[in-house]
């Protein structure tokens, strides 16, 4: 681990993606922050490795049979079935209280349901748990967008951009935003 934040730092952005990598291969939580770090590097494929490595650790509770769970849920929730995903990370929020990622695919299978103030709920908890999950502040943008806040969906898809910006799809919705606050204005 000691020799991935080594690579992570270096002037090398090959190294930096090798670190990234490494990171998220066999990293835990105690490493995100260099890689949210990361998610501002100069190279984009350093910043694409960072931001996967993240995703692997968050979906990393540390109990291999909470995890089965998770990819099950997921795969439901692939499968176009978000109520049996639904059931299925609501035993991984049982089981796991403290893990943030088991509300975050939550909120995402209600809001494919279009329970929006239920999945806006779930971003919350996995924001209280994980603060700098752009994730779950770009879900919460769009639960908001569906809820008719347009102002509170703004904030978040900002707060998600500041920790990360290369998400296309939260600046294509702030574009959405100004082309309406246009419309509204003229």
């Amino acid at each position: 681990m000691a020799e991935a934040l080594i690579r992570l730092r270096s002037d090398d952005a090959g190294a930096r993606r090798a670190g990234a990598l490494a990171l998220g291969a066999h990293g835990n939580h105690r490493v995100a922050e260099p890689l949210v770090a990361a998610l501002k590097d100069p190279d984009r494929e350093v910043r694409a490795a960072a931001e996967g490595a993240l995703w692997a650790i968050w979906m990393r509770s540390g109990d291999p049979e909470t995890d089965a769970r998770l990819r099950e849920g997921t795969r439901l929730m692939e499968a176009g079935d978000p109520a049996a995903a639904i059931a299925c990370f609501s035993r991984v929020i049982a089981r796991a209280p403290d893990f943030a990622e088991g509300y975050n695919k939550r909120a995402t299978a209600l809001y494919l349901r279009g329970e929006y103030a239920q999945s806006l709920r779930d971003c919350g908890e996995t924001l209280r748990r994980n603060p700098v999950h752009f994730g779950a502040l770009s879900g919460s943008g769009l639960c908001f967008l569906a809820l008719g806040w347009p102002s509170r969906a703004r904030r978040s898809f900002e707060r998600a951009l500041a920790i990360h910006p290369d998400l296309p799809g939260v600046r294509q919705n702030l574009a959405h935003l100004d082309r309406l606050d246009r419309l509204h204005n003229n």
